[in-house]
């Protein structure tokens, strides 16, 4: 029997900041390319080659959300398309671990050997860039706390925003010392970044799908407030889950004497989930207990 149907759709609330970041960075994507191809610096094309998985991330982002919002007509999604958002961030992450490897291997393949880099456009377009980042990061902030599909998006932004530092200390330390090899150098450390911020965000996407218990409750202390209620004797098939962000999901059965009234129990339990323990949706079965071969099954 159900419980507690109100949905919270989290990444649809900031949508408008999702498409202005995109516009944003789809824009200066182009201006670094660009600028990246004539300078000659690896540091500024790794960025670019960020910004590009920055421009596809948020592009996904925005279609996720379009989809999650989208009511089903086969019948056959009875949980809706609200996964298309955790899906989104999966190709962020794969993004993110694609630019690293490929800034990695080059400033590798670089080391030792000639270059030549023109220092100007690298602190021109990286102090562009910075500054397009943190209007970005502004208009998504409030969203990471609450999205995960937008919080793939901020990462990714995060991480372009520290690799426009970088172009930008790197362009420095080139017009200062005439060595070439910084700019080497830094881009082999914002590709390491950016491999560490794509496995953060890797662990969260495969525990959503891995239909995890959601961070921040516990499977226990929840069993115990169900079984507090007043005529529970037990409970049992508790599974706790994240559907997408903002919306976990439950499901158990209660145990109570024969005499109890179910529907106190049920409104007790669904305000207990919803109140205490920030679970919206659940899915409660109350039985007898002396209902047999309920709790047979091992999963």
């Amino acid at each position: 029997m159900g419980a507690g149907h109100g949905h919270g759709h989290a990444a649809g609330r900031h949508r408008w900041r999702l498409a202005l970041a995109f516009a944003l960075i789809s824009c200066f994507f182009v201006v670094e390319l660009v600028y990246g191809l004539l300078s000659g610096s690896l540091a500024l094309m790794s960025d670019a080659g960020h910004m590009a998985a920055d421009v596809v991330t948020l592009g996904a982002a925005l279609v996720a959300t379009r989809i999650a919002t989208r009511p089903d007509t086969t019948g056959r999604r009875s949980y809706g398309s609200y996964r298309a958002e955790v899906f989104a961030s999966l190709l962020a992450v794969v993004l993110m671990l694609g630019v690293a490897v490929y800034v990695v291997a080059e400033a590798i393949g670089r080391i030792g050997g000639p270059a030549e880099v023109s220092s100007g456009p690298m602190l021109v377009v990286g102090g562009i860039g910075l500054a397009v980042n943190l209007v970005a990061l502004a208009l998504l902030r409030s969203g990471a706390r609450e999205s995960l599909n937008v919080k793939g998006a901020y990462l990714e932004v995060v991480a372009d925003t520290a690799g426009s530092v970088g172009v930008i200390v790197a362009g420095w330390l080139i017009a200062a010392t005439g060595q070439v090899f910084w700019d080497t150098l830094v881009a082999l450390a914002i590709g390491v970044f950016v491999a560490v911020r794509a496995f953060s965000l890797g662990r969260e996407v495969f525990a959503v799908l891995g239909q995890h218990v959601p961070e921040g409750l516990d499977a226990a202390a929840v069993a115990a407030d169900l079984a507090a209620i007043e005529g529970v004797r037990d409970v049992h098939d508790l599974h706790l889950w994240t559907l997408t962000s903002g919306m976990n999901v439950a499901t158990a059965h209660l145990v109570t004497a024969d005499q109890n009234d179910h529907h106190a129990v049920l409104d007790q339990a669904r305000d207990l989930l919803r109140r205490r323990h920030g679970v919206a949706h659940a899915t409660l079965q109350v039985e007898p207990h002396d209902h047999t071969g309920c709790d047979e099954i091992g999963w």
